[in-house]
């Protein structure tokens, strides 16, 4: 079982944990016009999932930035998707405000269903615990980190070599 804290309190993930090698649990989140998108949405592609509390706050803005400035060149076959349990109305305006084009957010507020699946809700909070998962296009997880303290930022060198990896 992942245990880590947020402001330094232990918070509780209820779910299970996500292990490299299982299969990739589907989920149902929110595009920005309240469009359902689910993992086969993006069937047969490498997915970098970088997951954070909320896009409006410091290292969260700075981890969704950076995974998009990367995206530009991990190549056509990798989609980076930014989960957030935000309400897709504010993802929109932040990646309009933020310049932000070459991922995709996507909104868990509605069923927690991508927490719930993989083990990410923070009880207390509501929120998602600041995580990474790459998986490969055939719905495997080739990489995965729970960040232990949810205002740290994760390992992007890590993740961005295990999607690398699967690439070439």
């Amino acid at each position: 079982m992942v245990q880590i804290t947020f402001k330094k309190n232990p918070v509780t993930l209820p779910g299970n944990e996500v292990k490299v090698g299982d299969q990739a649990p589907d989920f149902t989140v929110l595009a920005n016009d309240l469009s359902p998108v689910t993992l086969q949405e993006t069937a047969g592609k490498v997915r970098l999932i970088s997951v954070v509390p909320s896009l409006d706050t410091g290292v969260c803005s700075d981890q969704t930035k950076r995974f998009s400035e990367e995206a530009a060149s991990l190549g056509d076959n990798v989609e980076v998707l930014a989960v957030s349990a935000d309400l897709p109305f504010a993802q929109k305006r932040w990646t309009e405000i933020n310049g932000v084009n070459s991922i995709t957010a996507l909104s868990d507020h509605r069923d927690l269903s991508f927490g719930e699946a993989y083990g990410v809700t923070m009880k207390e909070l509501r929120l998602l615990a600041r995580s990474i998962f790459v998986v490969d296009a055939n719905d495997r997880v080739a990489y995965v980190e729970y960040v232990p303290e949810g205002t740290d930022h994760p390992d992007y060198d890590k993740a961005i070599q295990a999607v690398k990896e699967l690439t070439n």
